[in-house]
This record gives structure tokens, C-alpha cells and sequence, in this order.
């Protein structure tokens, strides 16, 4: 049995867990360098050869190529390989064949039992799911993690930060709190070697972070727990946020510092970002083709967008397009996001409360400095963000304060999930989504049909629960229901028809399977698997009692937090 904090700390994770992107690029993070010094990163170690075999695509997914493991040293393959690239009948594909090792899809080999529920089968796909402690490989791009950690699946073979976060949800669900501790003290030893939690556990991810959810992931784990065992984490959380933060002291308004900027009223913000102005790795053919329509320092700022919009983990959306049509018109790092700064705002208050709790000389000064930075950081978001005339939050183009009111999405959903909004947005913006993003098999990521993996017709399970429960903390448990309802009932149908919980769905036609993007979509999945539990659980009643009772079921909803 686990031991329990104070009925006080308890609500106190309570309300603060559940409401809770080739041309020379500059010095990235000093962190980043001394994680990447002597190990495997594909762009770099194999040079020419590199671009040769992405733009050639040896392999339709670029992202099986810097997956792939050299059999031998990249050295004496570079060599190799410019040696016999001027022979008669030289097979480049042949070639890659014999020097490397490609990878394979998680669960791959996993064959679903028809006979199984959709719950059932999920928890089947835990173990299937589950990476052991790594072990150092030079020749692998994979960076090791100590602990146990779960894959989404498919072409996702190694940990991936935001999707961590929905994936626990149904672990907690599933009685592996041990597998949540783990992962989490995994992203601690990132913060701790890399400087920040990276993208995914790769050396070509090392530029960017992804939506920062440690501090949700710590107050679900503390709240499905032991509340006091969130101090384990709280140094990590402290230089993670150090990291969001970097350079913000010398921002002058309307200017910006990596991934903090600064409005023109003064106000601070932050935004997404890549050190590394250069082709993704993982997509390098994609990437170059498009940049090949900039020049200088133009496309060094494109590949910054696309980085961002990676980073963002809605890679790609008309949320970051001006034009939802061409990916050329990506303005992703001129962008103040309301989600990102939401899950700041939250993690500045995860701090501020740890400090609190822990209560050791100089936490009460640091708590109260923290308090602040997330009271002045709401302040200024709903400032922004907020328009009134339309009852909605928007993404903020931060030089001149103008919102994106054109391309309305389910971010806006993020304020109510962690309790910014107050009463009267809360409404409004549920009542909007409800008026325009409901569909039948849940909510529609956005109103724009671009082909984008991130637009309609597709849903998303992170952004299905985010929505779900941020309408329930502000009192619409009735379209809340009405979403779960919908999102499950097709869940269940596409397991029930392919065996499979899928990555995406598209929630306007059920008989359709969802697309779009830059790869097919993958069955798995962690995410999917991890919203599915934790809504069919709260269906069921499990995850319902009184807000001062709520402890070991996380999929309840967030408390209220309304002002």
C-alpha cells in the first residue's frame, strides 16, 4: 500500500496534475554537443554518403535509414563507398544492404486475438510496448536510457517525450506505476547528460524538445502514488525549465532568444524552436527539397520552422502555415503557442508547489518566485491569446501581438486543461468547440483540410483528452461525454475491423482510415492505448469519486481551477 501524503498535498497534485525542424549550422546547446560527442549521428559520421542514400530513397521512410546500425565503422564505410561509387553497375541500395542493419517495426511480429477486448488487447501490447535498459552501442543513434521505458510502436522505436505523458495515463490504469517511475526518472537522466528532454531518445532529435509534459507526467505519478515522491524530481524539473527558459533576462521587447520571447508590451512568452537550421535527419529528402526555394539565410529560417513545428509535435499543421496548402509558408518560430505556454504556466506551478511541500531554507523564496512567473505568464497569455469577439484562444504572432483567428485549433483547448481560462473563456470556448469541432468520432485536430497529418479530418488521442477534460473542468461534462462516447465507440470499431489501435483516426468519416503526412499511419500505439484505458476506465465509474477522494485514479478530471 502505498503511503500517502496529506490530504492538502494530495489536492494539491490533484489540481496541478490533472487540471491540470544543408548548410553549416551554428554551435548547438553545449549540453547537446557533450551528449552527441562519440556517438552515432547519422547526418554527421557518414558524411556525402548520408544525403546520397535519403535523397535516393534506398528506404521510403527516411527515418529507417538513421535508424539503421553500420556494421562497421562509418569511417571505413564512407571510405568504401567512395571507392566503389565510380564503378560500372555500382548498386547504391545493394551497397546499404551489405553495410548496415536496418531496424524493424515495433510489434511487428505481435498478431492481435480477435477473441480479446480492445482493453485486453491494449494491455497485451504493454510488454510488446517495453524497451528494457538500454545498452551503449556506438554504432547506434538510439541514446541509452537506464530504465525501462515505452515505445509508441511502428516506426517509433525509441521513447518520445510528449506521447510519454497520454501513454501514462494507461499504464497508471494498468497497475505499472513502476513502468511511470521509470520513464520518469529516464527523462530526469536526459535533463541531467543531454541539458533538456529531447524530441526522442536519438542523437539526430538532440536540437529540439517536444511539448513539455514532465511536470504533468510527475503530478500523475504522485497522484496514482505517493505524493512526496514527486521531490525526486523536482531538480530535473527545475533545469528543464531552465532550459524553456534560456536567455530570457537579455529579451527586449518585441525580440526574442532561442525559445523565449518577449511581446512588445514586455510581457514574456515562449515559443518553439531548433538549434540546428538544417534538413531533419529523419526526413532530410523531404526537407531539402522545400528549402531548395530559399537561399541563405531564408532557408536556414525555414528549416527552423519545420524544426519547431517537429518540436511542437504537430508536425504538420495549417496552424503553422500561412498558406495551409505550402509547407514553404511555415512561420512556426514567429509564433507564441497558447498550448506550450499553458503546460509552462503549469510548470511553473508544479515548482512553486514542490518548493512548498519540500519547505527546506529558501523554498519559500524560490516558490514565491516561481508563483510569479506563472501568474505574470497567465496574465499575458490571456492578454494575447484570448479574443474575446470570438470566445476562443489562438497562437500569437508575438512581434506584433496579432492572433492567428484564421486557423482556429484544439490547442485551445490547453488553457481550460490546466485551469488558466477563466469561467466565462472556459464556457466560450467550449461552447465552440462543441459548435464547430465535434464530429463523430470525436473532436477535429483543426477546420482546415490540408492534407497535413495535424488537420481534418483527423483526431488525435492527446488532443482528444486535453479537450475532453479541460470542457469538463469548466462544466461541460455533457459534451465531454458526448466526445468519449464518440472517440471510443471508434476506437473500438477499428480494432474490432483490423485488430489494430492506430496512431490517428478520422473522426468525420469512421469507414475511412486517417492519412496525411509524411508516413503511414502506425498501429501500436502508446498514446492511443493510453487515452482509450483511461476514458473506458472513467466510463466504467471507476475514476470518478469526490474531488478530495481522488487519488489513485488519474483519468478523473482535472479539478476545477476557474477564476
Amino acid at each position: 500500500m502505498p503511503r500517502l501524503a496529506s490530504r492538502s498535498t494530495r489536492l494539491l497534485f490533484l489540481t496541478l496534475s490533472l487540471g491540470a525542424c544543408r548548410s553549416a549550422p551554428p554551435t548547438p546547446a553545449p549540453a547537446a554537443v557533450r551528449a552527441a560527442e562519440g556517438r552515432y549521428e547519422p547526418a554527421r559520421a557518414l558524411g556525402e554518403l548520408f544525403g546520397e542514400v535519403q535523397r535516393a530513397r534506398v528506404f521510403p521512410d527516411g527515418k529507417t535509414f538513421v535508424d539503421a546500425r553500420p556494421l562497421e565503422d562509418p569511417a571505413a564505410i564512407r571510405a568504401r563507398w567512395a571507392a566503389e561509387r565510380a564503378t560500372a553497375g555500382f548498386d547504391l541500395a545493394a551497397f546499404v544492404r551489405r553495410t548496415f542493419e536496418a531496424p524493424h517495426p515495433v510489434g511487428a511480429d505481435f498478431r492481435p486475438d480477435s477473441t480479446r477486448t480492445m482493453e485486453a488487447h491494449i494491455r497485451a501490447l504493454w510488454p510488446v510496448l517495453t524497451r528494457q535498459a538500454d545498452v551503449e552501442d556506438p554504432r547506434s543513434s538510439l541514446i541509452p536510457l537506464p530504465h525501462p521505458y515505452v515505445v509508441p510502436g511502428g516506426r517509433f522505436r525509441e521513447v518520445y517525450y510528449w506521447d510519454s505523458y497520454f501513454t501514462m495515463l494507461g499504464l497508471v490504469e494498468s497497475g505499472r506505476t513502476d513502468l511511470v517511475r521509470s520513464m520518469l526518472d529516464n527523462f530526469a537522466h536526459l535533463v541531467r547528460t543531454v541539458g533538456h528532454i529531447p524530441n526522442g531518445n536519438r542523437t539526430y532529435y538532440l536540437g529540439r524538445s517536444q511539448p513539455p509534459f514532465f511536470a504533468a507526467m510527475v503530478g500523475l505519478y504522485a497522484t496514482a502514488t505517493d505524493s512526496a515522491q514527486a521531490l525526486r524530481w523536482l531538480d530535473a524539473l527545475e533545469a528543464e525549465h531552465a532550459f524553456w527558459m534560456e536567455g530570457a533576462s537579455g529579451v527586449a521587447p518585441g525580440g526574442a532568444h532561442r525559445r523565449v520571447v518577449r511581446l512588445r508590451d514586455g510581457a514574456t512568452l515562449n515559443r518553439y524552436w531548433d538549434d540546428i537550421p538544417e534538413p531533419r535527419p529523419e526526413s532530410y529528402r523531404e526537407d531539402e527539397e522545400l528549402g531548395r526555394a530559399f537561399q541563405g539565410a531564408a532557408r536556414e529560417a525555414f528549416y527552423r520552422h519545420v524544426r519547431a513545428a517537429a518540436e511542437s509535435g504537430w508536425d504538420f499543421s495549417s496552424r503553422w502555415m500561412r498558406d495551409p496548402k505550402d509547407l514553404r509558408t511555415l512561420e512556426t518560430t514567429d509564433l507564441a503557442p497558447v498550448d506550450l505556454n499553458s503546460l509552462l504556466y503549469h510548470q511553473e506551478r508544479t515548482i512553486a508547489a514542490l518548493r512548498r511541500v519540500r519547505n527546506q531554507p529558501g523554498d519559500a523564496a524560490v516558490a514565491a518566485r516561481f508563483d510569479a512567473a506563472a501568474a505574470a505568464r497567465r496574465t499575458a497569455l490571456l492578454a494575447a491569446a484570448y479574443d474575446a469577439a470570438s470566445g476562443f484562444f489562438y497562437d500569437v504572432r508575438w512581434r506584433t501581438g496579432e492572433r492567428v483567428t484564421d486557423r482556429p485549433t484544439l490547442a485551445a483547448a490547453a488553457p481550460l486543461y490546466f485551469g488558466l481560462a477563466t469561467p466565462e473563456q472556459g464556457r466560450a470556448v467550449a461552447a465552440r468547440l462543441e459548435r464547430e469541432f465535434s464530429r463523430s468520432g470525436g473532436f477535429v485536430t483543426t477546420l482546415v483540410a490540408s492534407g497535413q497529418q495535424w488537420d481534418a479530418p483527423n483526431g488525435w488521442p492527446p488532443l482528444q483528452w486535453l479537450s475532453m477534460q479541460g470542457v469538463r473542468c469548466y462544466g461541460r461534462a455533457d459534451l465531454a461525454d458526448t466526445a468519449r462516447a464518440r472517440w471510443l465507440d471508434l476506437n473500438r470499431r477499428t480494432y474490432r475491423t483490423t485488430g489494430k489501435m492506430t496512431e490517428k483516426y478520422d473522426v468525420v468519416d469512421p469507414n475511412r482510415r486517417a492519412g496525411g503526412g509524411e508516413y503511414p499511419n502506425q498501429d501500436g500505439f502508446g498514446w492511443t492505448n493510453g487515452v482509450a484505458l483511461a476514458l473506458s476506465a472513467q466510463l466504467a465509474g471507476v475514476t470518478a469519486p469526490p474531488a478530495d477522494q481522488q487519488r489513485t485514479h488519474v483519468s478523473a478530471p482535472c479539478a476545477v481551477m476557474t477564476r
